[in-house]
Formats: structure tokens, sequence, C-alpha cells
């Protein structure tokens, strides 16, 4: 018989696979069944240590998680992966490859590895990144890493939904001039310089350092931002960079990290508020739309206007925060 998600709640404190698994596919289903238990899940997390990794396509982001998974497994923590993909503008697709760079850690019971769809989102996350992350909380991993679709120029959600930054770079790939277009120098509480095997990491090094001293951002608020070089090739850095997490875990935690915290529940009350809002006027707008559409077609009204009487159709109070007895009004007219 299946369980209800409520049900599945002891078994993903337990920390069953399946269950986690299960429960996580009912967040990105995100039907209203299983908002309590979301709810409940949200109220029991709090303890692990987010970490979000991005930067641009290419710099080597699903090898540095996996090689940074290792290491942190062998200090004996549990890491959970969620690891966020781009879907087809097309079909709708996506490969979710990212833990085939991951593979050595996939028989790992102490880590746990869930590949995600952005399916239309934008920002850089999955709608349900934050949901898994917390019923991975739940589970009882010490850290969770989120790897991010690649960053272009706005794709920067990421430092509103971790404790900390890690911001990938690699030499070779412009990642200099992206940074200054990108504001992603900013966005960073790490900088990794990645593949520094390569002949030309040292200058990518170089110049990110200049860059960070330049724009005055190589400390803020008793942080020195640390420019970390790694290469899962010679498997060098590795160390340094979980130390380097590790100290920054002890700010985020800490009354220095109170700010941050603060900005990631503005900033789950925002995401989750649009979630439920857009959910609500998409149903509202398949029945709306053919009647109005056919006003625009003919040029009897106007997109602005339509959208304005649309809108204020749906305040009331009376009826939790819709009234769609006047949108169905509005239709029929």
């Amino acid at each position: 018989m299946t369980r209800s998600s409520l049900e599945l709640i002891e078994h993903v404190k337990a920390g069953a696979p399946a269950a986690i698994a299960r429960l996580i596919s009912r967040a990105e289903g995100g039907k209203p069944d299983d908002r309590e238990a979301l709810a409940q899940i949200y109220k029991l997390a709090g303890r692990a240590h987010i970490v979000g990794i991005t930067g641009v396509p290419g710099s080597g982001k699903s090898t540095l998680v996996g090689k940074l998974t290792q290491t942190l497994r062998a200090k004996g923590q549990k890491v959970g992966v969620v690891a966020v993909d781009p879907s087809s503008p097309y079909s709708g697709g996506s490969i979710l490859g990212d833990r085939v760079r991951m593979s050595e850690t996939t028989i790992d019971p102490g880590v746990y590895i869930r590949s995600m769809a952005t399916r239309g989102a934008s920002g850089g996350l999955a709608r349900a990144t934050l949901e898994a992350v917390d019923i991975l909380d739940v589970a009882g991993f010490d850290t969770i890493i989120i790897e991010t679709v690649g960053v272009g120029q706005d794709e920067v959600e990421i430092v509103r939904a971790s404790h900390t930054t890690v911001v990938v770079s690699a030499p070779g790939l412009g990642d200099e001039i992206q940074a200054i277009k990108a504001g992603i120098l900013e966005i960073a509480d790490i900088h990794v310089v990645s593949k520094c095997d390569r002949s030309d990491a040292n200058r990518t090094l170089v110049d990110l350092k200049q860059m960070l001293m330049i724009g005055g951002m190589r400390e803020r608020s008793g942080w020195v931002v640390p420019v970390v070089a790694t290469s899962a090739l010679a498997n060098s850095g590795l160390e340094e960079l979980a130390a380097a997490i590790e100290r920054h875990r002890l700010i985020a935690f800490d009354e220095p990290g109170r700010k941050r915290r603060l900005a990631i529940g503005t900033f789950r009350l925002r995401k989750t508020a649009e979630t439920l809002l857009l959910a609500r006027i998409s149903a509202l707008l398949d029945e709306a739309a053919p009647a109005f559409a056919a006003q625009l077609a003919e040029r009897k009204s106007d997109p602005y206007s339509l959208a304005q009487e649309f809108i204020a159709s749906l305040n009331d109070g009376s009826e939790g925060v819709f009234h769609e007895r006047n949108v169905r009004s509005q239709i029929a007219r």
C-alpha cells in the first residue's frame, strides 16, 4: 500500500533511501496534498551545512563535487548532493548526467545524490531544490551540496539558498570577463580555480585575486574570501577547500551569519509564495485564456487592460487568496 507523505516522514528521519527518494519526487510534483508533510520536514530541518557550488559551464563543477564529497566522507561526514541540470526548451527533458562524474561515490551509503531538472525555473535552481535539501537534512546528512546549472548573467539564486557559496572557475574559459559581467565575484564566499594541473592556471589564479582586491571584495564581515587552486586529475587542493568550507561553516551558524540566514528565510518565503500563486493563477488562466485571447486576436482589447482586469478579479478576502467566482464571471462575459 502506498504510504502518505506524512507517513514517510519517520522513514526519512531513519535515513531510508526509498523514503527520501519518494518524498523528494512528491516535492517535485508539487501537489497540495503533500504540503503538510513538507511543512513538517522544514520545521525538523536546520542542522545541515548547505554548500552551493556554481560557476560557468565547463568549469568542472560536477567533477569537483564528486572529489569534494569523497574528501568530506573521509572526515566522517554524511554528504547529500542535489545536482540541477537544465531542461530542454523543446522536449522538457534533461540529461541529468551530473552523477556520471560522481560514480565513485554512488555506492557509498553515506552519500545520497539526487539529480533535478530545472523544468523552466530560472535562477540556476529547480523549483523543489530547497525542499530536497530539507528532506536530506532531516535524513541526517551533515553537509548538503547544491550544484547549480552553469551560471550565466543572472543565475545567482544560490547565494540566497546556501550558507556557503563556492564559485568555480577554470583556466582558458574567459571566466575573468564572465565574472565581471555576471557579478559572480560578489556572491562567492570561496573561489575555486579548477584544473590547476594546466599550464595557464597560474594566470587565472593571479587575475582572480587581483580582481577581488581591486573590487574591494577580498574581505567582508570579517571573512577573507580565499582563492583555492584544485585539480581533480592530480587530486590536489581538496583538503584546503574542505578546510575553507568548514571555517566558513563556523561563521554561517554563528552571529556573523545571522544576516545571511535571515536572507535565506526571506528567499524561501518569496519562492514558496511565488510557487503557490503561479500554480493558482495558471489554473485560472488556462480557463480564461480562450476568451481573452479571442479579444486580443480581434484587437478588441489590449494585453495590459486584460491582465489588469484578470488580476483585479482575483482579490477577495472571503474565499482565500483568490476569488475564483470573480474570475469565472469575467471569463463568461
